[in-house]
């Protein structure tokens, strides 16, 4: 096991539990920030975006697909953590 590894699971098991506090969220989160921590939990837990812009019709899925890419050179462990900090930012907030 690499010295990378018990830090890379610790910092998993906490946005693995940071994504189940994201599910009560305040309800006075705006869509914007819903659509930053959707980029930030797709970039962390697929990468990369993998798939290709839905059409203008599409506004929720476009919009959910901008938010991904936009952040398409972040690394899985940094969104990782940026979706942590947003949560808790989120959380205090309320």
């Amino acid at each position: 096991m690499s010295e990378r590894e018990p830090g890379l699971r610790i910092m998993k098991e906490e946005f693995e539990e940071y994504t189940e506090k994201a599910k009560t969220l305040p309800p006075s989160t705006t869509d914007s920030e819903k659509l930053i921590l959707y980029g930030l939990y797709k970039q962390a837990t697929v990468g990369k975006c993998n798939t290709s812009r839905p059409g203008i019709f599409n506004l929720r899925d476009r919009a959910k697909w901008d938010a991904w890419n936009s952040i398409k050179d972040k690394t899985p462990e940094s969104a990782m953590e940026d979706y942590i900090t947003k949560v808790k930012q989120l959380q205090e907030a309320a």
